[in-house]
């Protein structure tokens, strides 16, 4: 009788996480493992569960595709983070459910594709004993014990496209436009993606920014001949003694949000000039991944079943200079992987006269 594989894809979708499905279903197969994906993310462990068969002919043809063909969630009964690093354990009857249905479909192992607070889950499963490997994905690139996650790749290349089409529109009006972009508290889309776009200004939380040095900022591009500023704005910047700027949601809930906004009212209050703002959102999180990332995808599917056959539980696959390893999933969810102020490309953007407000 064939092993089982389960696997599922928790949180925000991005781009690369039908390449993972594809890699998983291809290499378990070429075992003689059977595979079965659980819709929904952890939900689809829950009775009634909702699971489907991955082979060959439905992992066919998916790998250009953005999102997930097995959908996902990052709400309901198995949420584990809350605020910025607030912690929640899954109730133990939960786990007994989604235990109880691993047994009844005969399922030997369980790979959990998704970024903190779903490796924070899957950690939690497998301190209670379920056989569980995670795969790292979210495209704000801030998981430790990974230099890089897929769907990161994908993300900044949607920020610099967005770039090259908005220098030539604020160069005809001679404007600075504001670009707000996703990270929560992390900067690496929007350090990536400015760099890549060729910003003048870079706003990040790791360094926090003060509204008059911005206004300078611009002041100087002005005396040197430059009409216009490209700045962008990492949802999750904060100005020096000030906090992040969150939305309100439905029933309580908050979400970071608007600072895009409240840099573009500081910035036309302090120079006078004709300010716009371009919020990008959940377009860094759809369309077809970069080749960067379906090949970084496949890699780490295939990991994922190798470390099944070694029965290595509780681990991840991760990105180390150009090899695919794996690491304890504890290590990855211990801290938060964000841009050092001295690091080597932050030098390099200031070399650049790339302005970070402070």
């Amino acid at each position: 009788m064939a092993r089982k594989i389960g696997v599922l894809t928790s949180g925000g979708d991005c781009p690369g996480l039908n390449a993972v499905l594809r890699g998983v279903t291809r290499a378990a197969m070429a075992l003689g493992w059977e595979v079965f994906g659980f819709e929904d993310g952890f939900e689809g462990l829950l009775p009634p569960s909702r699971s489907l068969r991955l082979d060959r002919a439905s992992t066919a043809g998916i790998m250009h595709l953005g999102g997930t063909i097995l959908h996902t969630t990052n709400k309901g009964h198995f949420v584990t983070k809350t605020g910025r690093r607030g912690k929640l354990q899954v109730p133990p009857g939960v786990i007994e459910k989604a235990r109880a249905t691993l047994a009844e479909m005969e399922i030997s192992a369980l790979v959990v594709i998704g970024g903190d607070g779903s490796m924070t889950t899957a950690l939690q499963l497998f301190d209670a004993g379920l056989p569980v490997v995670g795969v790292p994905k979210t495209i704000d690139n801030d998981l430790a014990a990974t230099s890089m996650t897929f769907g990161f790749d994908s993300a900044v290349a949607c920020v610099a496209e967005s770039l090259d089409r908005l220098h030539t529109t604020a160069t005809s009006h001679r404007r600075v436009i504001v670009v707000e972009v996703m990270g929560r508290h992390a900067g690496w889309i929007a350090l990536h993606g400015g760099l890549a776009g060729g910003a003048d200004i870079i706003l990040i939380p790791e360094i926090p920014f003060d509204m008059d040095r911005v206004a300078e900022a611009i002041g100087r591009r002005d005396e040197q001949g430059c009409s216009s500023t490209l700045m962008v704005v990492a949802e999750g910047a904060e100005a020096a003694h000030g906090e992040q700027i969150y939305q309100r949601q439905g029933q309580g809930e908050v979400r970071l949000g608007g600072i895009g906004e409240w840099v573009a009212a500081g910035v036309a209050k302090r120079t006078g000039k004709d300010v716009r703002t371009c919020v990008l959102g959940h377009l860094q999180r759809g369309g077809a991944p970069t080749t960067f990332d379906r090949i970084l995808g496949t890699r780490f599917g295939v990991k994922a079943v190798e470390l099944i056959e070694r029965e290595l539980w509780g681990y991840m696959v991760n990105f180390m200079g150009d090899e695919v390893g794996e690491v304890p999933i504890a290590h990855a969810v211990e801290r938060l992987r964000r841009v050092s102020p001295e690091s080597e490309i932050i030098r390099a953007a200031r070399a650049v006269e790339i302005s970070f407000g402070d």
